[in-house]
């Protein structure tokens, strides 16, 4: 498994796997802004072949995941795991104090890797996602970066 910086260049690799992997995607607009940040937009690679990406901000020590996807066909070999390590230790290079995200109520798998990793329930934002038939809770989670 390889990580590194994404750009325009996988906007059609990540926008396959954003269509596949989420029930409400994010934007093809949006994606390309984020894939033009340095140091936003992540990709994981296979064998030369994208299988997941991530985005993530940092402003004043403050990080956040906006953003994490595997290739459905993928899911469950440890991508999504490795990827957050992989921007663990990258934020953590970067003297990041606190890493901040949000995530769907419903979503144990997901909740479960951010536990396991050490990430804290610190809140919730009532029907923050859409859902097929209203909206659902988003869960905050923290993580310290710093000891």
């Amino acid at each position: 498994m390889e990580f590194r910086a994404a750009g325009p260049e996988d906007l059609a690799a990540v926008m396959s796997i954003e269509r596949r992997a989420h029930f409400h995607p994010w934007s093809e607009s949006v994606i390309r802004r984020y894939l033009q940040k340095p140091g936003s937009a992540w990709v994981a690679q296979k064998e030369g072949t994208v299988v997941g990406w991530a985005v993530i901000t940092l402003i004043a020590g403050e990080a956040e995941l906006l953003m994490i996807a595997v290739d459905p066909n993928s899911q469950g070999q440890g991508i999504g795991r490795a990827l957050m390590n992989f921007l663990l230790a990258y934020l953590t290079g970067q003297h990041a104090e606190q890493w901040f995200l949000d995530v769907r109520e419903s979503n144990a798998a997901a909740i479960h890797l951010y536990e396991s990793m050490g990430f804290c329930l610190a809140g919730n934002r009532p029907n923050y996602y859409p859902t097929a038939d209203g909206h659902e809770d988003a869960l905050l989670y923290c993580l310290d970066l710093q000891p």
